[in-house]
């Protein structure tokens, strides 16, 4: 199988479009989110549309259980928790039934997915270390776990030193941020992975980041979260 798997799209509808347009080009039997549907972009109700149209399965992430209930946004940055509060009150009501429904994990061709943590997956720990990623694998026994939050896209075997995916190497992949790259690069971010030959390939691409930028200022939203989508922080 050929799967592409993405993670924190962040209401960023021209990456996730873009995302989208490129995975239909490869061709892959199927598409995984691992979260954060929405939260800081400006176009939340056409992203929760897109992403349940067109995934097979979506996990829950910290920003769409903030949206779903804003006493979860307590640890946010203060523009994050305007962002919550605005996405709360112009999502549709079916879109906030849908993203209270999601799994915080699911497991289906020898993949594990989770939005942050495997070793706790509700209390949204930043595997951006050696260390933490080190406490990952005890706690999945696939051959690959996939996880986003950090929006930096990094790739680490079991045996932490090997980085590329091997077949009988367990391995932890964060494919990075479709809506909101963080790594210093503005591009788009997910994760191509052939579970038949276990192949990886972290895909990075160009996408209107102008327009993105101001759809988040037509809704009012801080400019800062327009602002950090040009740095790719």
């Amino acid at each position: 199988m050929r799967l592409a798997v993405i993670s924190d799209i962040h209401s960023n509808l021209q990456a996730l479009e873009e995302a989208l347009r490129i995975i239909d080009h490869i061709k892959v039997d199927g598409i995984y989110c691992l979260g954060d549907v929405v939260g800081y972009g400006g176009n939340p109700n056409e992203c929760v549309s897109l992403v349940r149209d067109r995934c097979a399965w979506v996990m829950k992430g910290n920003h769409d259980l903030a949206t779903v209930d804003l006493s979860h946004s307590y640890f946010h940055p203060e523009d994050g928790k305007i962002a919550n509060a605005w996405t709360a009150r112009v999502l549709k009501q079916e879109y906030l039934r849908y993203l209270a429904w999601l799994p915080f994990k699911h497991i289906e061709f020898d993949c594990t997915f989770v939005h942050a943590s495997i070793e706790s997956p509700f209390d949204w720990e930043h595997v951006g270390s050696i260390e933490a990623a080190a406490r990952q694998f005890p706690h999945f026994s696939t051959q690959v776990c996939f996880v986003g939050h950090t929006h930096v896209p990094g790739i680490i075997g079991e045996d932490l030193q090997t980085y590329t995916l091997r077949k009988g190497v367990k391995t932890l992949i964060n494919v990075g941020s479709v809506g909101q790259p963080r790594d210093g690069n503005p591009q788009l971010s997910f994760g191509i992975v052939d579970t038949d030959k276990w192949t990886y390939q972290n895909v990075r691409a160009d996408y209107d980041i102008q327009g993105a930028a101001e759809a988040i200022i037509r809704a009012g939203l801080p400019l800062s979260l327009a602002r950090r989508l040009q740095l790719g922080q």
